[in-house]
């Protein structure tokens, strides 16, 4: 059930059943010479789709912008400050709890959104702490850095998977987005690795945009193998989340 495409009625009458909802949240930057720009939000949102497949849950609108400031020497790039995101992360929320929603379930698709985002589930929480409101339940569900889609990613590229542009993460935008498929050829074919302190140093070090990957690697067949992973361990895990049984 998609919350932007439901009545206020529908969710009224949602509320009565559940009171969770899936919010996903990525990034709109570089993705090397064959990644989309949309890719951190494109990964999110088709696994959140595929989670409403088979449990009952209203997916809000994706998040579709994060802080990847450090991505902005690469034209297309769009970020937000850390203090935006976190404040936006606090207005989502705190606009769904006043309908009586309480837990939480952000799928995430961007690393640099994790620390402005749980950031802004501590000022969630101080702020619930200090009032008789009930405390809202959050997790941020990095869904890269899941133990089965690690795993898949080893077994297949090894030490090209990398770490931007990863070949994981574009196989997965490719079957979210077939008619997107790129072909480029990569020079060389794994990009080094490093690290990075600003947009400039980014650009410099890293000219093309990868780092350590080798995304030609990717394919729609490899990108439909990790959503379905993914699809499987994140509904396991939302559904215990909002049982109260997850850790």
């Amino acid at each position: 059930m998609q919350l932007a495409l439901s009545t206020w009625q529908e969710v009224e009458s949602y509320l009565e059943r559940s009171t969770a909802i899936i919010i996903p949240i990525g990034s709109t930057e570089q993705h090397g010479p064959n990644g989309l720009i949309g890719t951190d939000a494109i990964c999110p949102t088709r696994i959140a789709s595929g989670i409403e497949e088979k449990v009952e849950v209203l997916v809000a609108p994706t998040i579709n912008y994060g802080m990847a400031q450090h991505h902005m020497a690469f034209p297309g790039t769009i970020t937000l400050k850390p203090s935006t995101l976190i404040h936006l992360v606090q207005d989502v929320v705190t606009s769904l709890q006043q309908h009586g929603f309480t837990h939480f379930y952000f799928i995430n698709g961007h690393g640099g959104n994790i620390a402005p985002v749980t950031t802004a589930f501590c000022e969630i929480y101080h702020a619930s702490g200090t009032s008789n409101a009930t405390t809202p339940r959050c997790r941020l569900a990095n869904w890269w850095r899941d133990e089965v889609i690690g795993k898949l990613a080893a077994d297949l590229y090894g030490e090209a998977e990398g770490h931007h542009a990863t070949v994981s993460e574009v196989a997965l935008s490719y079957f979210a987005h077939p008619e997107a498929v790129k072909d480029v050829a990569m020079s060389p074919e794994i990009a080094p690795n490093g690290e990075i302190y600003d947009a400039v140093d980014y650009r410099r070090k890293f000219p093309d945009g990868r780092i350590g990957s080798n995304p030609a690697l990717a394919t729609v067949a490899d990108g439909e193998k990790f959503y379905r992973l993914a699809v499987d361990s994140l509904a396991t895990d939302y559904k215990a989340f909002t049982t109260g049984d997850a850790s």
